[in-house]
C-alpha cells in the first residue's frame, strides 16, 4: 500500500492505548536510569493517573517494566522490542566482530550507526576502557548535522528529507529532543550542513571536528549494501583532541578504516541468505490469559501491540499482514491496527510487496539506557524476591580473575537478627564456599547442578549455591542462599531452598539472553 495511504490509515485507526504505552515507555527512556515515578510518568505524558496504573501494570505483566512502590523502572526484557528490529537488521551480527577487531588494532572506539530519518541511531559500540571515553549507547539518537555519519547518510537524502530536517532545526534550535547529545549552544556557528554531505558523497568519508561537544573527533566511512550500492551503515572511529586532532584521525586512520569498512562490505557480500528463526509461540494465548486473570488492569491492546513488533527478526525483516498474524496467533483485524499504530508512531514502515519493516526507532523503546545494564543490576530484583521467599539473605559472586576467590557482586539480606551479612565486593576463598565451588566447576557440582557447603567457612553457616549460564551456556556467576545451620538441615536446604534458588537462576538468566544477545553485559 502507498506510503501516504498508510499514513492516513494509521492515522484513522491508531490503537489509542498502544499510542500510550509508547509514550510511557519514550519518557522512561529519556529518563536518568531509565526510572520514574508514576506522578512523573502522570505529568510528562498528560495521561490520568488511573490509565497510567493500567499501562504500567500491563507492562510489568509482560516483564517490560519493573514497579518498586511508586517507582518504574526499565526491564531487561524489554529489550526484546529492540533485538527484533537488530535481528532482522542483520547488519551487527555480520559485522560487529569487525569492528570489534578495528577497535583492538587502533585502541580507538569504534561505533556502526544507522540513518534514523534526519538523525543517526548507533547499533554496535565498541569502546575503549578510559577516563576519558566515548559514552553514546547503542539506540542512542543524534541529529545528523552534528556527527561525522550524518553527511554519509545526507548525501542520499530526498527533497522530501531536506525539508523535514530544516523543519526540525527550526523547530528545535537547541536540539533538546536529542537528550544523547549536550544542548546546541546558544549563537553557535552554523555550519553548511548540505555542503557537508555534498563533500562527504565525493570524498566518500566525513569527519566530525568537535561538533557534538567540545574534545570529541571522529572520521567515518560509509559501508554500502552490496545488492543496491547504498549506505547500508556508517563506520566511524571516535577519540578525542587530546589523542588525535581531526586532521591527524584522517591522516593517520582513515586508511585503516577504509580497509575494515572493504572488508565489512566483503562479509555482506558473502552472507548467506538468513534461515528464519522460529517466531514468538503463544503470545495471543499468554494475552488473553493475562486478561481473563487481571482483568480491567491488564490493557489487552497494548500488550497484543507490542507483541507484534517481535513477530520481526532474523529471516523475518519484512512481513505481510498475513505473516505478521500467523506469527503471533492475533486476528489479521487487531494485527493490522497494531501496524498501522506503529506505522503512525515511526516505528514499522510500509516496504515492498505489501510488507512491512521495523525501522531503527524501535531502539527508542528502552534500548539506550538498557543496553549497558550489569548483570548485577539484572539480578538484584531477583534475589531480593528470592530473600523475601525463603526469608534468608541471597547473594551473586564471580570468580576473581586469578581463579582463587569469589567476589560478592548483588545482594539482598533477610529481615533477621541472625542472618548472613557479606556486603558487596567482599572476596572469600573460593574453595571453601559454595558460590566458590559452583563457579569452578568441580566435577560433582557439575553431576548434581548445586554447591552446598556445611560449617566449613564459619561454624554454623550452611549456604548452597546454584550457577547462572549466559546465551551461550557458559558459567558466568553464582546464586547463593546462606543461613545459619540450626534453621534448616542440609537436607531441607535441597528439598526447599534449592527449587527456588534454581527458579531465580532462571528468571536471570532469562533476562541475562535477552541483553546479551546484541550488547555486552558486564558481569561485575
Amino acid at each position: 500500500m502507498p506510503a501516504h495511504t498508510t499514513h492516513d490509515a494509521a492515522r484513522d485507526e491508531a490503537v489509542a492505548p498502544l499510542l500510550r504505552g509508547i509514550a510511557v515507555l519514550g519518557r522512561l527512556t529519556g529518563a536518568d536510569g531509565g526510572t520514574l515515578g508514576l506522578s512523573a510518568l502522570e505529568r510528562t505524558t498528560g495521561l490520568a493517573r488511573s490509565t497510567v496504573d493500567r499501562l504500567t501494570a500491563t507492562l510489568a505483566r509482560m516483564g517490560y517494566v519493573r514497579l518498586d512502590g511508586r517507582d518504574v523502572a526499565l526491564a531487561p526484557r524489554l529489550m526484546e522490542l529492540g533485538n527484533a528490529y537488530l535481528a532482522a537488521l542483520r547488519l551487527p551480527a555480520l559485522l560487529s566482530a569487525r569492528a570489534d577487531g578495528l577497535a583492538d588494532e587502533l585502541d580507538e572506539s569504534v561505533s556502526l550507526a544507522v540513518g534514523d530519518r534526519d538523525g543517526i541511531r548507533f547499533i554496535h559500540q565498541a569502546t575503549r576502557r578510559r577516563a576519558m571515553s566515548l559514552s553514546f549507547r547503542i539506540g542512542d539518537l543524534l541529529p545528523a548535522e552534528r556527527t561525522a555519519p550524518g553527511p554519509l547518510f545526507a548525501a542520499e537524502w530526498t527533497a522530501s528529507d531536506w525539508h523535514r530536517w530544516r523543519e526540525r532545526r527550526a523547530a528545535d534550535p537547541g536540539d533538546h529532543s536529542f537528550p544523547a547529545v549536550p544542548p546546541r549552544e546558544p549563537g553557535a556557528p552554523g555550519e553548511d550542513f548540505a555542503r557537508r554531505a555534498a563533500k562527504a558523497a565525493a570524498d566518500g568519508w566525513a569527519l566530525d571536528d568537535q561538533l557534538i561537544e567540545p574534545g570529541l573527533v571522529a572520521v567515518s566511512v560509509p559501508v554500502r549494501d552490496p545488492g543496491t550500492g547504498r549506505v547500508a551503515c556508517v563506520a566511524s572511529v571516535v577519540s578525542h583532541t587530546s589523542r588525535h586532532t581531526a586532521p591527524d584521525l584522517r591522516a593517520a586512520l582513515l586508511p585503516r578504516l577504509r580497509a575494515a569498512v572493504t572488508a565489512m562490505e566483503d562479509d555482506l557480500r558473502a552472507a548467506p541468505a538468513p534461515e528464519p528463526g522460529p517466531p514468538p509461540a503463544g503470545l495471543a494465548l499468554w494475552t488473553g490469559a493475562s486478561k481473563q486473570e487481571l482483568g480491567r488492569e491488564f490493557v489487552e491492546s497494548l500488550a497484543r501491540g507490542l507483541t507484534v513488533l517481535t513477530a520481526f527478526g532474523e529471516g523475518r525483516s519484512a512481513l505481510t499482514l498475513t505473516q505478521v498474524a500467523q506469527a503471533t496467533g492475533l486476528a489479521r483485524a487487531t494485527a493490522r491496527r497494531a501496524l498501522l499504530t506503529h506505522a503512525r508512531a515511526g516505528l514499522v514502515a510500509p516496504a515492498a510487496g505489501h510488507t512491512f519493516t521495523l525501522t531503527p526507532r524501535v531502539l527508542s523503546l528502552g534500548f539506550p539506557p538498557l543496553s549497558r545494564t550489569s548483570l548485577p543490576e539484572i539480578a538484584q530484583p531477583h534475589l531480593t524476591a528470592l530473600a523475601e521467599r525463603v526469608h534468608e539473605s541471597a547473594s551473586l559472586a564471580v570468580l576473581s580473575d586469578s581463579g582463587e576467590e569469589i567476589q560478592y557482586t548483588a545482594r539482598a539480606s533477610a529481615a533477621r537478627v541472625l542472618s548472613a551479612r557479606v556486603t558487596v565486593g567482599t572476596r572469600l576463598p573460593a574453595r571453601a564456599t559454595a558460590l566458590g565451588r559452583v563457579l569452578l566447576a568441580l566435577p560433582e557440582v557439575r553431576a548434581r547442578g548445586y554447591a552446598l557447603v556445611d560449617e566449613e567457612l564459619e561454624a554454623g553457616l550452611r549456604a548452597i549455591a546454584v550457577p547462572v549460564r549466559d546465551r551461550t551456556g557458559r558459567v558466568v556467576a553464582a546464586l547463593n542462599v546462606a543461613l545459619h545451620a540450626a534453621r534448616r538441615t542440609a537436607d531441607d536446604c535441597v528439598a526447599q531452598i534449592l527449587p527456588e534458588l534454581r527458579h531465580t537462576a532462571d528468571l536471570v538468566e532469562t533476562e541475562l539472553r535477552v541483553a546479551g544477545r546484541f550488547c555486552r553485559v558486564a558481569v561485575v
